[in-house]
């Protein structure tokens, strides 16, 4: 998960270099020219490109501009530098807006990126069912480490109905650590009427509000995987008045 953060790290600063180049040039031309080398990573972090590198560049990283006021609106991009685009980002000028990528080319977008109004990467959409349509979103600390995950059962991103929490420290390779807890909304109507405890990443506790009321009524315990403890019958203050232990 981390890579999902990080892969356009590259390419971010090939568009920052763009835009320099851009107010540098001062005549609010496209630029096709320079707009090729510029936001190419190999060339902008190594000292020099090889001819096939310029090519591929050539081939891969194309504009699109709008008929009427000249901005740039879309740039492709090739990551992994294969020779095929693999990434389409719609862009405000030299602010990205929102990325589209299809990391293993099987024709279907897996990573959809999300850029805030200062071109910063905010959320990472991604699809738990690989069919090229998110469900799920992912958004990192200051470390880069995922921190929440936003997930929606109808793959509607104003719809939210589930919410994992996860701790950044320890995280693994893909930058995604424990699970510690999760919030979901079972009947859709956008209040959250479960609660799941997670202790080093297995479920602790599940709690549910089987009333209505924001408040959760009833609690299960677990230990190992297996129930062992149902409580239920809060009081005013939320403290559960019944203990009955599972054998």
């Amino acid at each position: 998960m981390r890579r999902m953060f990080c892969s356009l790290q590259k390419y971010r600063a090939g568009v920052r270099r763009w835009k320099c180049l851009q107010e540098e040039r001062n005549s609010g031309g496209r630029l096709i020219s320079w707009l090729i080398p510029a936001v190419a990573v190999a060339c902008i972090l190594t000292t020099a490109c090889s001819d096939p590198d310029k090519e591929r560049l050539k081939q891969t990283t194309k504009a699109t501009y709008d008929q009427s006021t000249g901005r740039l609106k879309e740039l492709t991009f090739d990551a992994n530098k294969n020779g095929r685009i693999d990434t389409w980002t719609d862009m405000d000028g030299t602010r990205p807006i929102r990325a589209r990528v299809d990391r293993n080319e099987d024709g279907k977008l897996d990573r959809w990126e999300y850029y805030d109004d200062k071109g910063q990467l905010s959320k990472v959409g991604f699809s738990r069912s690989d069919d090229g349509k998110p469900d799920a979103w992912a958004y990192a600390g200051p470390d880069g480490k995922v921190v929440r995950i936003e997930i929606s059962s109808t793959r509607d991103e104003n719809k939210i109905d589930r919410w994992e929490r996860y701790e950044p420290k320890g995280a693994g390779p893909e930058g995604v650590g424990a699970l510690l807890g999760a919030d979901e909304d079972t009947n859709g109507d956008g209040k959250p009427d479960k609660w799941e405890s997670y202790e080093a990443g297995a479920l602790k506790t599940a709690s549910f509000d089987e009333d209505r009321d924001g408040r959760p009524d009833r609690r299960l315990t677990y230990a190992g995987g297996t129930l062992v403890a149902i409580d239920s019958q809060p009081d005013a203050s939320g403290a559960y008045t019944r203990h009955v232990p599972v054998k």
